[in-house]
């Protein structure tokens, strides 16, 4: 399965809710290797904590992943994780799903980002 390919032959990985991995995978995302290890994690209302945060550090260490892309909601479950991840690679997205709308005050890396332009904002 070819895979929608970052500048440099890097992926893109997804943790996210059925819905948005099913749509990025459509869209071209989807990536198995050789060691059948996707790129793409689906989480849903049974899935444990400690799960996603495997994934998640997963796909830091992975030296193909250069985008992490995250619904919010479940970002929002996993936060000192994602708090310690201070790399500029893999970048990490936080996106809204169907069922949880994008919350600004939220997003732990962009609160980082307004805080590099104005440290009074932090």
């Amino acid at each position: 399965m070819a895979g929608l390919v970052a500048k440099g032959g890097n992926l893109i990985a997804v943790i996210g809710d059925e819905d948005t991995c099913v749509g990025f995978v459509i869209a071209g995302i989807g990536e198995i290797d050789k060691k059948k290890e996707a790129n793409f994690f689906v989480v849903d209302k049974n899935t444990p904590v400690p799960k996603i945060e495997e994934a998640f550090k997963k796909f830091v260490k992975r030296s193909d992943i250069t985008i992490i892309i995250i619904n919010q909601n479940i970002a929002d479950l996993i936060r000192p994780v994602i708090s310690t991840h201070t790399a500029p690679v893999p970048a990490v997205l936080e996106i809204p799903s169907k069922d949880h709308p994008y919350d600004v005050n939220s997003d732990f890396i962009l609160q980082r980002a307004k805080g590099m332009f104005n440290p009074d904002e932090m």
